[in-house]
């Protein structure tokens, strides 16, 4: 089951106008929630938003790489307390890598965008762009964002010939 998952999870940034089913929007939160942590010091916190004006926001998050949100049902936003944890970062992106495995396992696709690190514009980051539109408070910092729905097509996943085509970054014992 978890190879077939891997095998056909693909990045999808276009969305039927669909929403999501709430039993659905559950089970995303319960796998976002279920994410290994450190410690166990979950330093994590997730903001599910389905309301399409905060989402459209959303979409205009960066210049680049943002824009997909807008045809999403669904945007999950992965915010951390830094303070908790000093590997928050890590945390937050195996959360986010639940919530994208769990999409495909509900029929659902998902992308990733990622704000740490990002540029809203030459003045405005994009993490303070998101705090202030979902009212995040300044102590979090803000990981990614998960835009996830009903594809509006299909992509299949890699073939057996893209992992062939990686082997040689796999090293036994040594480099």
């Amino acid at each position: 089951m978890f190879f077939e998952l891997i095998r056909n999870r693909r990045s999808v940034r276009v969305f039927k106008n669909k929403p999501i089913e709430p039993e659905k929007i559950e089970a995303l939160k319960e796998a976002a929630l279920r994410s290994p942590s450190s410690r166990s010091i979950n330093p994590w916190e997730f903001i599910f938003t389905t309301d399409k004006n905060i989402i459209e926001k959303l979409s205009k998050s960066k210049p680049h790489g943002s824009s997909f949100l807008k045809t999403a049902s669904l945007a999950v936003t992965i915010i951390a307390d830094p303070e908790k944890c000093d590997v928050w970062i890590e945390d937050s992106s195996i959360a986010s890598i639940y919530i994208q495995l769990a999409c495909e396992s509900l029929d659902l696709k998902s992308c990733w965008c990622q704000i740490r690190k990002r540029e809203h514009n030459e003045n405005l980051e994009a993490e303070t762009y998101v705090k202030d539109i979902l009212n995040i408070p300044a102590n979090y910092r803000v990981l990614s964002i998960i835009g996830a729905g009903y594809p509006d097509s299909l992509p299949k996943g890699h073939d057996n010939s893209y992992v062939k085509n990686q082997i040689q970054k796999i090293h036994l014992d040594k480099f």
